[in-house]
């Protein structure tokens, strides 16, 4: 049984004050689902060392261990900080930072080396939705970005389609649906049956309270990848409870 995961991406924002948020999810935090929050890394050694019960991770990492990168981040710095997970290869490192999947494959084997579980993002942007691509997106990403010895204890894989973060606009179930469906196979063709049927799945892209039930209920959808909606328990917490609810 994969168990389900809501994680939070607070991106560029929080200082200290928002760690409270952190503390008012460690209820939600006890049910079926595991709770992941990726605070700035300002926030990673404090968040981790409260004791929560919710699992804190970093945004990203460098592929190297050490050396001459100033304002980098080693994978080795984020786990001795507290850090279980870390998020690579989101879209919003791919555009701004002109990372592409060879760049994200060498920070996912140094993430793995330093034993972080890598929640690799892919999605397609709207161009490529409209022009009917984005399976073959989506497949060159995972090709890509993942390098061999995935397992289902090192990776969760996040579909986060590029037109619908932080717009209002989400996918329809079936939509959600196709994506997963060909992750899964993707994955089972080319770790094997046991590990791709290991690996979670899951979907971001403006997922809020009121639509987490609908998206939960979608096939191979293992839980979420949430950004503004993670930053306040209010908002956050009830999108917990439905994945537990799901669980």
């Amino acid at each position: 049984m994969r168990r389900k995961l809501a994680a939070g991406n607070w991106k560029m924002n929080g200082t200290r004050a928002a760690l409270s948020e952190i503390a008012a999810m460690a209820e939600a935090a006890k049910g079926a689902a595991e709770v992941l929050i990726c605070p700035p890394a300002t926030l990673i050694a404090e968040a981790a060392g409260a004791n929560t019960g919710v699992a804190i991770g970093g945004q990203d990492c460098h592929a190297e261990a050490k050396g001459a990168h100033t304002g980098d981040l080693s994978a080795d710095m984020l786990k001795d900080a507290g850090a279980s997970h870390v998020i690579l290869g989101h879209s919003e490192r791919r555009e701004d930072h002109d990372e592409h999947d060879d760049h994200v494959r060498a920070k996912t084997r140094a993430a793995w080396e330093a034993g972080l579980v890598v929640v690799l993002c892919c999605g397609e942007t709207l161009a490529e939705r409209e022009a009917q691509n984005t399976l073959d997106i989506i497949g060159g990403q995972l090709a890509g970005s993942i390098p061999d010895g995935a397992t289902g204890h090192n990776l969760v894989v996040a579909y986060e389609p590029i037109w619908a973060i932080g717009t209002g606009k989400v996918p329809t179930t079936d939509q959600i649906g196709e994506v997963h469906d060909f992750i899964r196979a993707r994955l089972e063709k080319r770790f094997g049956e046991g590990v791709g049927r290991s690996v979670r799945l899951l979907y971001g892209g403006s997922v809020k309270p009121a639509n987490a039930t609908e998206i939960f209920a979608v096939s191979n959808v293992d839980g979420a990848l949430v950004g503004g909606a993670s930053l306040k328990a209010a908002d956050f917490v009830p999108i917990i409870e439905a994945l537990n609810a799901s669980a």
